[in-house]
């Protein structure tokens, strides 16, 4: 199915990645002058290092599924930090890249040691990674207790009574993260209230959101655990869900129940482990990374 084409996970492990200053920077010559002070302005190393991965993450899944040559790719983002593909020209190939994936739209993450892309082409995509650490400083329950304004009801009593502090705090990093990737999807920033955001699961499988009370039926949600206490949530969703701002962005917004099924219940690809090397342009350029 030419759908399929445009579905796509992969996710990088950078606590295995230790690059010198030179070849740092030769990995962010790859991206547009613009995108360096994204990268440059943190302090800590493993700040830049995520923030690196992501926009080059971006720039090969969309080279690769597009054939949008690198230094032509035109990545945005809305006001709310979304970041989208910006369409400059309407070419030959580009409408018939529009047939086949009518709404290419990706979502990036990173938290801890992975960072993480995901793509969909009719339906809305978000992604969330967590890192499950554990508070130094205080208990569990001190920690999640400040957060509690974020759960619905019923959801606050499956984090509390999940078992032991671990368990709790592992149902809890959970929550949150499927709570991100809806909101993400959307195209929303942190002012979301999320405790208006419910999920109902079966030992996790079987995901389904309620918002304000009302499931949400045309909506997938799939949680996964990753090594070194890692969690990826990824959401599936309709266009029409969007922000205004994000909307703006997109192909298109509506389809008939039949074209959106499509979207909606194409398989979900599982994750490919990519290396730095792999997310670098193979242009025959004959550049040579610095020592």
């Amino acid at each position: 199915m030419e759908l399929e084409k445009g579905v796509h996970r992969w996710i990088v492990d950078i606590s295995e990645w230790n690059p010198s200053p030179n070849y740092f920077s030769f990995a962010m010559s790859f991206l547009p002058q613009h995108e360096h002070s994204s990268i440059t302005r943190f302090f800590k190393m493993e700040d830049r290092k995520r923030a690196l991965m992501s926009r080059l993450l971006q720039y090969a899944l969309i080279h690769q599924v597009l054939g949008i040559p690198y230094n032509e790719i035109v990545i945005r983002r809305t006001a709310e930090g979304k970041p989208y593909l910006l369409y400059l020209e309407r070419s030959q190939e580009c409408d018939k890249l529009n047939l086949e994936l009518p709404n290419f739209n990706f979502n990036a993450s990173h938290h801890g040691d992975f960072v993480a892309i995901a793509s969909e082409p009719i339906c809305l995509v978000g992604l969330d990674v967590v890192s499950q650490t554990i508070p130094e400083k205080e208990s569990v329950k001190e920690f999640i207790q400040s957060f509690s304004s974020y759960f619905s009801r019923l959801e606050w009593f499956n984090i509390i009574n999940a078992g032991s502090s671990r368990q709790i705090l592992s149902e809890f990093y959970r929550y949150w993260s499927v709570k991100e990737a809806f909101v993400k999807a959307i195209g929303d920033g942190v002012g979301y209230k999320l405790d208006t955001i419910e999920f109902h699961h079966k030992n996790w499988e079987n995901i389904v959101v309620k918002v304000d009370g009302k499931e949400l039926e045309d909506w997938r949600f799939w949680l996964l655990e990753l090594e070194k206490d890692h969690v990826v949530s990824i959401a599936r969703g309709h266009p029409m869900y969007a922000t205004s701002s994000y909307k703006t962005t997109l192909n298109r917004t509506q389809f008939n129940d039949e074209e959106y099924n499509l979207g909606l219940h194409l398989p979900n690809a599982r994750f490919i482990f990519r290396k730095v090397e792999d997310l670098f342009p193979s242009n025959g350029t004959g550049r040579v990374p610095p020592c």
